[in-house]
């Protein structure tokens, strides 16, 4: 006789659910690595991330005292919380273990990297993360050439769907 016990149960809207995507993080920076860092929310910021309003577009992340906060994200306000409002492009900070912290802290003083969000979203248990990525600029040259690998790829995505 086996049965399942309990268990959470997965609501269909939040199981891993992305709220924010900074596709100009891609298009602008090679990304080296990534980490996955949980984000300190008020209850009005996780109300308005269940909406699916967020933006990532002008966001980093800064490494200060030991501690990531990531800034300039921007949470609209939430409509119904009136006067218990929070402040839209407000610091939050990232939760990572300290091991974590040093290699970041690490890449960006002793190799000139930069920590920037990648994506905004909710695991499979509803809890927001933000996942990070160690990232090194790219010249213009380096975008034309993505840009001009992208395109071959998608050519020749359609000639051989075309020939069978």
């Amino acid at each position: 006789m086996s049965s399942k016990a309990g268990g959470a149960k997965k609501r269909k809207d939040e199981s891993g659910k992305i709220v924010a995507d900074n596709r100009k993080a891609r298009h602008n920076y090679f990304i080296k690595d990534t980490y996955e860092a949980g984000i300190m929310l008020t209850g009005t910021e996780v109300k308005s991330l269940r909406t699916g309003a967020a933006s990532l577009g002008e966001s980093y992340a800064q490494i200060k005292n030991g501690e990531v906060h990531l800034i300039n994200a921007h949470i609209p306000e939430y409509l119904q919380a009136n006067r218990f409002n929070h402040a839209p492009r407000r610091p939050r900070k990232l939760l990572l273990h300290a091991r974590e912290i040093a290699k970041l802290s690490d890449a960006v003083n002793k190799q000139g990297m930069t920590v920037v969000p990648l994506r905004l979203y909710f695991n499979e248990r509803g809890i927001a993360k933000v996942e990070l990525g160690v990232a090194q600029g790219k010249k213009m040259a380096d975008k034309r050439q993505t840009e001009k690998d992208r395109s071959w790829q998608r050519d020749k995505a359609r000639l051989l769907r075309e020939k069978g």
